[in-house]
C-alpha cells in the first residue's frame, strides 16, 4: 500500500470512529490515528537519511528544487508531501482524486514564474549600470508576484469546485508546516554530521 493510500485509510478510519462512536469514546483513537498518521511521514521522512543534505537551502517550495535534483530523492519527498498534506486537509478519496492533478499542475505552472525570477537574478544586462539592473529587478519582482496572485486565483476558483473552502484555506498552512519539516530534518541531519566528523577527527589529533 502507498503512502497516500496509507493516509487516505487512517483518515476513513477516524472519519468513522468520529461518526459513529459514543459522544466523548472516540477522543483517544482520534488522538492515536493522528500520532500514527504524524509518525508515518516523519519515519519516511527520516529514511531519506544524508540525501536530504543534497536539498538547495534556496528551495522555497519542494517543487522549487532544481532539475538536476536525484529523482529518488525528490519522489520520495513529494510521495511524503502528498501523504502530509492529503492529511492536514482530511481529504476524502473523492476529493483527493480530483484535487491532486489541478494543484500539481498549478505547483508547476509556479515554479516555472519562480524560475524566471531567479533567471532574472543570476542574468543581469551587461550593457546596463548596476543601478539599472537593480530598477529592472524591483520590476520583474512585482510582475511575478501579480502573474501568481493571477495564477493563485485562476486555480482557486478551480480547486473550490473540488474542495471546500476552508480545506482550501487550510492550504498554504499545510504546506509551510511540510517545508519546515524538511528543513529540520536537513539541519538535524547537517548536525549530526558535524558532530560525527569532530569525534572521528579528535583520535588523529591525538595520534598527531
Amino acid at each position: 500500500m502507498t503512502w497516500y493510500m496509507k493516509l487516505i485509510d487512517y483518515r476513513l478510519k477516524l472519519d468513522s470512529s468520529d461518526a459513529t462512536g459514543p459522544a466523548g469514546s472516540n477522543d483517544q483513537p482520534s488522538r492515536k490515528i493522528l500520532t500514527r498518521i504524524n509518525s508515518m511521514v516523519m519515519r519516511f521522512l527520516m529514511t531519506l537519511g544524508f540525501t536530504l543534505l543534497l536539498l538547495p537551502a534556496r528551495a522555497q517550495e519542494v517543487d522549487d528544487l532544481p532539475a538536476g535534483q536525484d529523482p529518488n530523492v525528490r519522489s520520495k519527498i513529494q510521495a511524503a508531501r502528498v501523504a502530509y498534506i492529503t492529511d492536514q486537509l482530511a481529504l476524502t478519496p473523492e476529493e483527493a482524486e480530483k484535487f491532486w492533478p489541478i494543484y500539481r499542475e498549478f505547483s508547476e505552472k509556479r515554479k516555472g514564474l519562480r524560475l524566471q525570477l531567479r533567471d532574472s537574478k543570476a542574468n543581469p544586462d551587461p550593457k546596463e549600470t548596476t543601478e539599472q539592473n537593480e530598477q529592472a529587478l524591483v520590476d520583474r519582482q512585482f510582475e511575478i508576484k501579480q502573474q501568481e496572485l493571477n495564477l493563485e486565483k485562476e486555480y482557486a476558483t478551480r480547486l473550490l469546485k473540488v474542495i471546500s473552502a476552508q480545506k482550501l484555506r487550510t492550504l498554504p498552512d499545510a504546506e509551510r508546516r511540510f517545508r519546515q519539516m524538511i528543513l529540520e530534518q536537513i539541519q538535524r541531519r547537517q548536525q549530526q554530521r558535524q558532530l560525527r566528523d569532530q569525534s572521528q577527527k579528535k583520535p588523529q589529533e591525538q595520534n598527531n
